[in-house]
């Protein structure tokens, strides 16, 4: 006996990969009908034997991407339509907006893993991502999330990124922001007057040159723009106190890898959880004592704690492995004003802080300053 089920389930099933899972589950019981984002959630219309079907809506609750928060599921059961196949349908643009929009998610496995790859397609590439990262809340333009309304929208899809795109077997099956140095955005290395010196990525190994020998690049990242310093070198980080007008608050401090935080700071299971979450904040860590430091006592004056974090963005990544040091990672900006997010607005508001610009095309909608967290009594506690 066939049932048909209207399914409506609302809360992060947004820029998760969800819609891909939905259509990967209903190939697998045989579901037939369709999946659509909508302003609110995700609406689904589904039609199988009654078995199936139940089979269907239980896995839909159990079995949903490690990013998605379901925060209500609904369905109720109608006469069939006698659907043919199983789709992912155009947005539904109508009805109030309350759809969660997910964080910025940082560069997962797969991926890292294809940016370090020399026989890969996207081989260091800094705009790599799929549904299981990359950008998400600060390039989004208008609910529901697709790619139309994102800043990706003016990036098309060379052949090769709309074959990943169209494929349910492919971890980019509807992945919005994908792209690839063929079609997608680029990076370029800007001087102060913001004329370009580099592309691609010789910019970001002359990037990498440039703060190893004492200068200050801003970087555009992911939610805004950050400033860039060697956090060895006692001088450039007084230097860039002065600029920023910062003079006594400590910087956070990006580390190549979690063993080099591990050879600087003591660091609980909690704590290296928490520091290599997808949410990627800076994390508060104790540091070790007794020990020659490699970070500038200039970072964190008379504090015993460092606020530490590590690359999570391809760019990020690929910036660390070029350059193999901890570096200041402060917020681009002078004390308390917003960060910047577009490159033109950095170059007139970080004249006379930053050396250089590692910019890139694709816009940032809404700025995201890095979290703060810490681990206390064996809870996690927010602080930003």
């Amino acid at each position: 006996m066939r049932q048909r089920a209207k399914i409506t389930i609302k809360g992060a099933v947004q820029g998760v990969g969800f819609r891909p899972f939905v259509y990967r589950l209903a190939t697998e019981f045989g579901i037939k009908g369709w999946i659509i984002n909508s302003s609110q959630g995700v609406f689904i219309d589904a039609e199988a034997e009654e078995q199936y079907l139940t089979s269907f809506v239980q896995k839909l609750k159990t079995d949903k991407p490690k990013n998605a928060f379901i925060q209500s599921f609904e369905h109720a059961y109608f006469d069939c339509n006698g659907y043919n196949d199983f789709e992912i349908r155009k947005r539904d643009d109508e009805g109030s907006k309350t759809a969660f929009v997910v964080p910025d998610i940082s560069t997962c496995d797969d991926c890292l893993n294809e940016i370090f790859d020399p026989g890969n397609r996207r081989y260091l590439y800094p705009f790599t991502n799929c549904t299981n990262c990359g950008p998400r809340f600060s390039i989004i333009c208008d609910l529901p999330y697709d790619r139309a309304n994102t800043t990706m929208a003016e990036f098309e899809m060379c052949e090769d990124c709309k074959a990943e795109y169209t494929n349910p077997l492919d971890r980019r099956f509807h992945a919005e922001p994908t792209a690839c140095p063929v079609c997608g955005p680029k990076v370029a290395l800007w001087n102060e007057k913001g004329t370009t010196i580099y592309q691609k990525h010789e910019a970001i190994k002359k990037a990498a040159e440039f703060i190893k020998s004492g200068k200050i690049a801003a970087l555009k990242g992911i939610g805004g723009f950050q400033l860039l310093a060697d956090a060895r070198n006692d001088e450039i980080i007084k230097e860039l106190r002065k600029r920023k007008r910062r003079s006594e608050k400590p910087f956070a401090v990006m580390f190549p890898s979690i063993e080099d935080v591990k050879n600087e700071c003591e660091l609980s299971m909690l704590e290296e959880s928490l520091l290599s979450s997808i949410e990627s904040p800076i994390v508060l860590l104790k540091r070790r004592k007794r020990i020659k430091s490699s970070v500038s006592p200039e970072t964190a004056i008379g504090n015993p704690y460092l606020g530490v974090m590590l690359p999570y963005s391809p760019l990020h990544h690929i910036l660390m492995r070029e350059l193999g040091i901890p570096i200041i990672a402060t917020s681009g900006n002078i004390s308390e004003e917003p960060i910047c997010i577009d490159e033109y607005e950095a170059l007139k508001k970080l004249k006379g802080i930053a050396d250089y610009y590692l910019v890139h095309n694709r816009k940032i909608l809404r700025h995201v300053d890095d979290s703060i967290a810490r681990i206390a009594g064996s809870r996690k506690m927010i602080i930003r």
